[in-house]
């Protein structure tokens, strides 16, 4: 079954070839983006589980080693132990390009983020049943949970050259979360987990914004009643956010490149309000993304998605 439309797919692959074409990247530049990600999705992924740090003092805490008056020490630890979890992803890939998700890769991932916030249960599976507080959804019983993290892992390998990369890797996060192998931090080694699996096909790391974490459960909760369909397309925008701004970054000077505007300056010269922009953008229709609370796109965008419109009415 496919989930993306045809567009969708075809747009993320052809800015996946724009990237791929520019390699050998230049290392400075990759550096700095990798080190605007990681604090990026450190602070994001942390956030969205009741993280009080801001994106400025997690920055603050892993670059410059510095304590944030009033706020929780865990919170400190959560901070430096997903920056060590995402440089541990960093190694993996360059090390070896195809390192398969696997039962150990998700447990290393778990027993990192927890490594100085809960010791006794890091890298460990549950052994008791839990309730998650506002889902629809109870979990599987804990004796269930090796056999079914193991069942994943083939699931996974099975689907590998059946399924579009872009749906496999939504699916394998809900999945992951679905079972909710461990007490704690399962949202994050399911993001983590993803990750690697996406940065293997030569994605830049994919943030899940905190600004969207209503959405983002609200696509998780519709995906546990089988609804996949809203969770591959929230999961896709946040892939093309990132290969947005990567290109935006890494292409050289020389080559014309498309200027990214605000809905509220690009609504000026076109025929749609920024509000109308922002509806078809959270639908997928348009191309953008977000950097901060603003929404981003480009005049040949707005061209691209006139004339798919155009030539969805005539057939």
């Amino acid at each position: 079954m496919t989930y993306l439309s045809h567009i969708v797919k075809a747009r993320l692959e052809e800015k996946l070839k724009k990237l791929k074409k520019l390699r050998p990247l230049p290392k400075s530049a990759v550096q700095k983006l990798r080190e605007k990600f990681q604090i990026e999705m450190t602070y994001n992924s942390n956030a969205i589980e009741g993280n009080s740090l801001t994106l400025k003092e997690t920055f603050l805490v892993i670059n410059e080693g510095l304590t944030v008056k009033g706020k929780p020490l865990k919170d400190h630890l959560e901070a430096k132990d997903h920056h060590v979890a995402l440089e541990y992803l960093y190694d993996l890939i360059d090390k070896d390009k195809k390192h398969t998700v696997s039962e150990m890769l998700i447990k290393n991932l778990h027993q990192i983020i927890l490594q100085e916030t809960d010791k006794e249960w890091a890298g460990r599976y549950r052994n008791a049943n839990v309730i998650i507080g506002g889902a629809d959804h109870t979990p599987p019983d804990a004796l269930q949970v090796p056999n079914m993290v193991r069942d994943l892992i083939v699931w996974l390998n099975s689907q590998k050259n059946k399924m579009n990369f872009i749906e496999l890797s939504a699916l394998l996060h809900h999945k992951l979360v679905h079972i909710h192998p461990f007490f704690d931090g399962n949202g994050r080694t399911a993001r983590l987990t993803m990750n690697l699996f996406l940065m293997q096909a030569g994605y830049p790391l994919v943030v899940i914004m905190k600004t969207d974490r209503k959405k983002y459960y609200d696509v998780l909760n519709k995906a546990d009643k089988g609804k996949y369909e809203p969770l591959i397309k929230f999961i896709a925008q946040s892939i093309e956010r990132s290969l947005d701004i990567y290109l935006k970054t890494l292409t050289p000077a020389s080559t014309k490149q498309e200027k990214f505007l605000t809905f509220a300056d690009i609504a000026k010269n076109t025929p749609f309000s920024a509000k109308y922009l922002n509806l078809l953008a959270r639908q997928g229709k348009l191309e953008a993304h977000k950097e901060g609370r603003n929404w981003l796109t480009t005049k040949e965008a707005i061209e691209r998605y006139l004339k798919n419109r155009t030539r969805q009415r005539k057939v």
